[in-house]
């Protein structure tokens, strides 16, 4: 299905214990990192981030699983193919099976999946498509992009404003934000942390590293194009079929985060799966980074 690439990725901060690799995945080389024995568990990371969001929570869970952090087409160290007209390269279909053939060339035809924000729109398209490869799915902080776009409210469109002025064209947000990515990455981010949270400057630095390459300010702003377009297509498609996420769905959702804000992340899942459980958290919009320690406990009450 693909095969590894000789030497690590290319980034300025590794996590301890973890081997970093390349994967060719149909032309695309997938950037992730592996640790520990056991159970697989595929982590899905956030916009504007890499696969550094779950530092403390894998290092947690890769005691007893075998955790496999994965950096999404476009984002942190994985390859960025240049963006189409149609939306097709930045699907969430195109990104999720990216992921399924990283774990199938690693020998996991079955596994659970952990995702944050964009991971959890590209897990929720990757079970749509494969069900039978995963069979928990975690959600943080995140409700079905579908939901948010049929029912745009001004609380709504006030948390989620940068999915709009993602999604615009002319290359105006990739000049703006190419203009000063620190500031962008530093400004969005600020805005969703939780009182009292707060990002190591080294993590928050790697972040801006990635979004000074102006292909992944590009991949991004395809990344949330293709959202509006092409993915809520096939997201309607799927919702008017009837088909739901059979698997178990663990929801977890910060209260101070967009997610938490005027909904309820459970009953809304439930519009979309058929076993669902959710807790809050008391956080911003970034669990694993805010509070690793609970997100890390409420994984290991779910995850086998």
């Amino acid at each position: 299905m693909g095969d590894m690439a000789d030497g690590p990725a290319v980034s300025p901060l590794l996590l301890p214990g973890f081997e970093y690799r390349q994967m060719q995945v149909d032309g695309v080389s997938v950037s992730y990192a592996v640790s520990g024995a056991g159970s697989p568990l595929l982590f899905l990371h956030g916009y504007p981030e890499n696969h550094l969001v779950w530092r403390d929570v894998a290092a947690s869970l890769a005691r007893d699983h075998t955790v496999v952090l994965a950096d999404l087409r476009g984002y942190g160290n994985s390859d960025k193919p240049t963006p189409d007209l149609a939306g097709l390269v930045y699907s969430k279909r195109s990104m999720a099976r990216d992921q399924v053939r990283l774990m199938r060339a690693l020998g996991f035809w079955h596994f659970q999946v952990v995702s944050h924000d964009r991971g959890a729109c590209v897990g929720h398209r990757l079970i749509l498509d494969d069900p039978d490869a995963v069979t928990k799915f975690a959600v943080l902080d995140f409700v079905p992009a579908r939901h948010v776009l049929r029912n745009v409210t001004l609380a709504a469109a006030l948390a989620n404003y940068h999915w709009f002025f993602l999604a615009s064209g002319n290359g105006i947000p990739e000049r703006m934000i190419s203009s000063d990515p620190g500031f962008w990455v530093h400004g969005l981010m600020s805005q969703l942390i939780g009182e009292g949270g707060s990002i190591e400057p080294e993590v928050m630095q790697d972040y801006v590293r990635c979004f000074r390459d102006p292909r992944t300010v590009a991949a991004s702003c395809a990344d949330y194009r293709s959202a509006l377009g092409v993915d809520l297509v096939h997201d309607d498609e799927a919702f008017a079929a009837g088909h739901k996420i059979e698997c178990p769905v663990q929801v977890l959702w910060g209260t101070q985060g967009p997610a938490g804000a005027d909904c309820d992340p459970t009953g809304i899942w439930q519009q979309y799966a058929t076993d669902v459980r959710g807790q809050s958290v008391p956080t911003g919009h970034f669990l694993p980074e805010e509070a690793p320690d609970l997100v890390s406990a409420a994984l290991r009450d779910f995850i086998d």
